[in-house]
């Protein structure tokens, strides 16, 4: 089989999606002619809002190369999501359990059987200030490397002036346009027949985020920045400010603490001296010295 049908739960999601993308936003679609016709690919996005992957969708839908996402295995459970995401053939992601590794295992045998699986190589939506690219995870290397399928970069934007990063409520008016512009592939054959190893597949995952982000800064018109944020750096510096800010606390409490016992010793001090030389003084008087 060199391509999955579309079958009728996606079909029958269009049928309910579709409209109202239509009516909320407006399309500036490109690079349609760089999605294969055949065989099984791989595309990677990036993610810049809660409803990019409903636009994307939409866009890759109309290629007619329908993407396989992977996605929280929690939406997989129950109700009519639950139904849509299994008919649909979504591909679900089981974090940090022992079926962690289903996800990797159901993405190759997809692009083997001629399917596009989508990814989002930075796993959540951007942290990066000015919404590019993060670093990504390896997944998408993994897949590609192993199956040697064509890697499709896609850039997006203007779902997150829809509905910005971690916003609850939508800003509808006035109409927002969604840009999407899919590259040529990525050449990952410099990483043929080598061992699979971490630092490798690191390198590679950063040729897959660079091609992203070259596409959305021709989306954008302006260069990224010249260091991609690292989610996991900044965290270690949080930490190390946290610990400073800790320490340095505690040692003005300590100082502090010091600053009120030393008066209170000088006091008791010369509360003793005073003492003491009151009862030289009547021990003199008594004596006749």
């Amino acid at each position: 089989m060199s391509r999955r049908r579309i079958g009728f739960w996606y079909r029958f999601s269009a049928v309910l999606v579709k409209p109202p993308l239509v009516v909320l936003i407006k399309r500036d679609w490109r690079g349609m002619e760089n999605i294969p016709a055949e065989g099984g690919f791989i595309t990677v996005v990036n993610h810049n809002s809660h409803a990019d992957p409903f636009a994307y969708g939409h866009f890759q839908y109309n290629t007619g190369r329908v993407p396989r996402f992977l996605a929280k295995s929690g939406l997989f459970k129950s109700g009519f999501v639950g139904a849509a995401m299994r008919g649909t053939g979504q591909i679900p992601v089981y974090r940090e359990s022992s079926d962690a590794l289903s996800a990797y295992r159901a993405a190759i045998d997809a692009v083997e059987r001629g399917e596009c699986v989508a990814f989002y190589p930075e796993a959540t939506l951007t942290r990066d200030p000015g919404l590019w690219p993060m670093t990504g995870k390896t997944g998408a290397a993994r897949v590609a490397l192993q199956t040697r399928c064509p890697v499709i970069p896609v850039a997006q934007w203007g779902a997150n002036h829809l509905l910005p990063p971690y916003a609850k409520k939508p800003d509808l008016l006035p109409r927002k346009t969604h840009h999407v512009l899919a590259g040529p592939p990525v050449d990952l054959s410099r990483f043929y027949d080598k061992e699979m190893t971490p630092a490798l597949l690191k390198e590679a995952t950063e040729v897959i985020m660079a091609a992203i982000t070259a596409q959305l800064e021709l989306i954008r018109g302006e260069k990224a920045p010249a260091t991609r944020y690292d989610p996991r750096l900044v965290r270690i510096e949080q930490r190390r400010r946290t610990r400073e800010q800790d320490e340095q606390e505690a040692h003005d409490e300590h100082d502090e603490m010091k600053a009120r016992r030393e008066p209170a010793a000088q006091e008791k001090t010369v509360r003793e001296a005073a003492v003491r030389d009151t009862t030289e003084a009547e021990h003199e008087k008594r004596h006749g010295k």
